[in-house]
Order: structure tokens, then C-alpha cells, then sequence
């Protein structure tokens, strides 16, 4: 068996992959657009794009890669697809947060939220990992405790409990 060239998600839009690309470029380091293709003048009995529409933009967020295709109404994104952002610190679950739900975002439980396309998205400061799976019992369950009353994940709130 060969190996993959690659291997990338491939999110699926309603004529808003440029405009998710470009958004999710500014939010992330070390990101890009790296090529956009065009629908043609065949198929668009089936596909009903216009020739000279886009049909996929393929980019980079922090240098992995990412396609978007401009494939319809048909479908939406879940939350049983989500991307997780492993956060150093506040300030990063802040950054985040705070850019992946402007313009029409909104906030869910535990971190997690949506973004103005409808994707899903996990914010965890990696701490909450480490605490979570501490050995001793106590101690995670009552981080475990805590971060379920949240929302935006509060670092300062999840030690303070950790800590007892």
C-alpha cells in the first residue's frame, strides 16, 4: 500500500469557503491560502454553480492542511465534528474565544462553541488535560466538576477547584 500524499479535512460550505478560509487565515498563525479552484462550465446541471464560481479553497491553519468546498446547502456542520485548540494559558483560550465566535459566534458549554460558518470548536488550556487525568481522583473530579459549570474555560477557576 502507498502511502498518502496527504491527508486533510475537507469542510463543506454553502458558497462561503473563501470567506471561511480568509477568516480562519487571520485568527491562526503560520496560515495561508494556498490555491482556489474554479467550478467549470461542465456538470452544472448537477452541481447548479455558475462557471468562474469557486469550488474549493484549499488552505493551512498553523501549517496543517485544510479544504473548503463550495458544495451547497445541502449539508451542515455538527457537533459531532469538531476542531480542539490545545491553549497554553488564559490568554490564548481568550485570543481564541473571542475571534472564533466573532461576527455571529456563539459560546457553548465546556469550552466548546461555534463559529459564525456553524463549525464546531473545542478551547482547553492544556492544564485541564493534565488535571483531568491526575492520579489523584479528588483533585480531577473536582476540576472535572468545575469545568462543567463553564462556559469559557477560566484557568484561574479550574485550579482553584483542582486545588481544593
Amino acid at each position: 500500500m502507498q502511502n498518502l500524499k496527504g491527508l486533510q479535512p475537507c469542510l463543506w460550505f454553502n458558497d462561503q469557503a473563501e470567506d471561511a478560509a480568509k477568516f480562519y487565515c487571520g485568527i491562526f498563525p503560520n496560515s495561508k491560502i494556498t490555491r482556489i479552484s474554479h467550478y467549470t462550465s461542465e456538470g452544472q446541471d448537477i452541481h447548479g454553480h455558475k462557471e468562474g464560481d469557486v469550488l474549493t479553497v484549499e488552505f493551512e491553519l498553523d501549517g496543517r492542511p485544510f479544504m473548503g468546498l463550495n458544495g451547497g446547502p445541502q449539508f451542515k456542520f455538527s457537533e459531532a465534528v469538531s476542531f480542539s485548540i490545545d491553549a497554553r494559558d488564559q490568554s490564548e483560550v481568550d485570543y481564541y474565544t473571542s475571534k472564533l465566535i466573532a461576527g455571529g459566534g456563539e459560546q457553548g458549554p465546556c469550552g466548546w462553541l461555534k463559529d459564525k460558518f456553524g463549525l464546531s470548536w473545542q478551547v482547553s488550556p492544556v492544564i485541564l488535560q493534565e488535571m483531568l487525568n491526575d492520579r489523584d481522583r479528588a483533585k480531577a473530579n473536582r476540576a472535572m466538576k468545575a469545568m462543567l459549570q463553564m462556559h469559557k474555560i477560566d484557568v484561574a477557576k479550574l485550579q482553584e477547584a483542582y486545588n481544593g
